[in-house]
């Protein structure tokens, strides 16, 4: 965020010609391929000359030729053909975009098929979500799983990058889970799997964190194995404890160790799950200070709390939470219905 700032001072302190260069050779064809980029700026500077010459009163200058009515013609000639080019290519770029966008509105709909838009009931405790991607898709996943054995998983990753690559990729670990969940559902085994995969099978700069935890719902006792990610925390009697990391981020090493831990989610306590978007979108310093402040909230209203955390000039990233509160009169055959 400094680098941009930097950027627009040195952009507001050049020069009115270097500004109007920069705009003309680099703000509106960046992002254009490099062949189309050259025969923009060559249509450009057709342009140029042409006005150029029209002033000069010749093509060659100082040779003063053409004269009359021919200079008139060729400097015409010179300023459609160059208009022409330019317009071809700005024609092709829109083209591409619209294209574009509209792909990313099509990913987006799938993404938000995959996203649960129904979470499974869990008798004795009460799960909420919030899902807010940066673009148009996200690398964010979370889900909740129903298991045997009145036990729930609970899984949430954050991609490496942002747009569509993190999007296929959390996509990726999605189906990865949800397959792997259905066989052995153990987080020790989730992540061991799924970091193998990754590094088989994804570029070496792309890995994700991720946190998988399993929560027995009879004694709201929790199993985890914090990828990388950032820490979970349960709060509850007065107390708040972090989930910190217990093995290295997904996909880097094939070999890499994870270490399964238990926690326990007391009556009345409440586990939050999420990703670094949140906590980097809390202004101001002790950003998990002030979640724990709101898990404390006794009003039924702490999702409300979390969400007011979150600063829109502060939001550079998804933002992703995943909440699970259990009663504070919750027994084992209430978890048992």
């Amino acid at each position: 965020m400094a680098s941009r700032r930097q950027q627009a001072t040195l952009d507001k302190s050049a020069g009115p010609l270097r500004r109007a260069l920069h705009y003309a050779f680099y703000d509106w064809t960046r992002e254009m391929p490099r062949s189309k980029r050259f025969i923009t700026w060559t249509g450009i500077l057709m342009q140029g000359y042409a006005i150029y010459s029209l002033w000069a009163r010749s093509l060659v200058w100082p040779i003063m030729w053409p004269k009359g009515m021919l200079l008139y013609g060729m400097v015409w000639l010179l300023w459609v053909i160059g208009t022409g080019l330019m317009n071809a290519m700005l024609t092709s770029e829109f083209a591409r975009k619209t294209q574009l966008e509209a792909d990313q509105i099509a990913a987006r709909q799938i993404q938000q098929t995959l996203i649960p838009q129904k979470l499974p009931e869990i008798p004795g405790y009460q799960v909420e979500t919030f899902y807010k991607p940066l673009r148009e898709v996200g690398g964010d996943y979370f889900d909740v799983i129903e298991l045997p054995g009145n036990r729930t998983l609970l899984a949430v990753a954050d991609v490496s990058g942002k747009g569509m690559p993190a999007a296929l990729l959390a996509a990726n670990i999605q189906a990865l889970v949800r397959s792997i969940a259905s066989v052995e559902a153990d987080p020790l085994t989730l992540a061991r799997r799924i970091n193998k995969h990754l590094s088989r099978y994804t570029p070496s700069d792309r890995f994700a964190t991720a946190v998988f935890v399993v929560l027995s719902r009879d004694s709201g006792e929790l199993t985890y194995v914090n990828a990388g990610h950032n820490a979970p925390i349960v709060a509850g009697g007065g107390s708040a404890a972090a989930l910190e990391p217990t093995g290295l981020p997904l996909g880097l090493f094939p070999e890499a160790a994870y270490e399964a831990l238990t926690a326990s989610l007391p009556p009345g306590g409440a586990l939050l799950l999420f990703t670094d978007g949140l906590t980097d979108s809390i202004s101001g310093g002790n950003a998990e200070d002030r979640l724990r402040d709101a898990l404390a909230d006794s009003s039924g209203r702490t999702m409300s709390r979390l969400k007011s955390l979150v600063d829109a000039k502060f939001n550079d990233d998804d933002v992703t939470m995943l909440l699970v509160k259990r009663d504070a009169d919750a027994t084992s055959s209430d978890a048992t219905l």
